[in-house]
């Protein structure tokens, strides 16, 4: 197993690593809409804040030298499930025509008032 850590996704705020490698595989962490040069929380809408956590998470994609085309499967967690249409929407536009697998997790809140926090599965080049 190897840990990755990129300076271009937000630092993980607790006892856990931004992404593990094993068996070809990369297990991303639950990104949030956080600014990785700042550390802001960016509690804006629910558009913006999926954009964030998408970009968070391709950044440790790319990190641990895959793209987001080797996306296999997502979870993302939404605070309301009324924002659905809306978060997969900006996630539509995001990963383009490639369509991983997903589950969608509806909860009652997420940490520090985020709206959405997405996990996702890669696998590296062969």
């Amino acid at each position: 197993m190897k840990a990755i850590t990129t300076d271009s996704a937000p630092r993980p705020a607790g006892h856990y690593a931004q992404a593990i490698v094993h068996n070809g595989l990369v297990y991303v962490s639950g990104q949030l809409a956080v600014d990785p040069q700042t550390g802001e929380r960016r509690l804006g809408s629910i558009e913006e804040q999926t954009e964030q956590a998408l970009e968070n998470v391709a950044a440790v994609v790319r990190a641990a030298g895959t793209d987001l085309d080797r996306v296999l499967k997502t979870t993302v967690y939404v605070a309301d499930i009324a924002l659905w249409d809306r978060v997969n929407a900006v996630y539509a536009d995001f990963f383009g025509p490639h369509r991983p697998a997903r589950a969608v997790v509806p909860t009652r809140e997420l940490h520090y008032g985020f709206l959405v926090e997405i996990e996702a599965i890669a696998a590296l080049e062969s």
